[in-house]
């Protein structure tokens, strides 16, 4: 079993299709016996995500700080809510449980832990595979962003290939599963 941390939006999106891969990972995370690592949220794609993981019997762990708990409407019917004192300590516990880690969409809190999840793989603070679920397309321009910092130079080969994408949260899951470590 591997703690998969997901990184995500609060927020539903605009097209119903977000949130039926949202909820497609949370089933497969559970199906594969894995556990789900996330924000703590009930609503949005967040909450999506942890109520199709435990509706499939898997275990799911959220982590949100004292101050976001009624603001982000903390769900309180998860395996475990882990409260702690910022959003310093929000990432860093999530982290520290996860074997991996995947973006799906969200908004600029979810750039951030996936920047700073992939930069903290490249500085060798750890070597846990990280990947996006490029669900509709979201995340196209930001590959195709990143494709071109490697061909200005600023971004080398090996660094942008250990971010995985895929299109389907099966195909995502297999690439993250066939690089955990032991």
């Amino acid at each position: 079993m591997a703690n998969i941390c997901v990184y995500l939006g609060s927020r539903e999106g605009r097209e119903p299709y977000f949130r039926a891969a949202t909820e497609a990972l949370g089933a497969e995370i559970a199906r594969r016996g894995h556990r789900l690592v996330y924000g703590g949220a009930r609503i949005g794609l967040m909450g999506a995500l942890a109520d199709a993981a435990m509706a499939k019997g898997g275990e799911v762990i959220g982590v949100m700080p004292h101050h976001l708990v009624e603001r982000e409407q903390a769900h309180h019917g998860l395996t475990e809510l882990i409260r702690v004192a910022n959003m310093h300590e929000r990432k860093a516990s999530m982290a520290a449980r996860a074997d991996a880690f995947i973006a799906l969409p969200g908004g600029i809190g979810t750039l951030e832990e996936l920047f700073e999840a992939w930069t903290w793989q490249y500085l060798g603070l750890h070597d846990k595979p990280i990947g996006v679920l490029d669900t509709g397309g979201f995340y196209a321009p930001l590959l195709g962003f990143l494709d071109s910092t490697v061909a200005h130079g600023f971004l080398n080969p090996e660094t942008r290939a250990n971010l995985l994408s895929a299109e389907t949260p099966a195909a995502l899951l297999a690439h993250l599963e066939s690089r955990l470590i032991g």
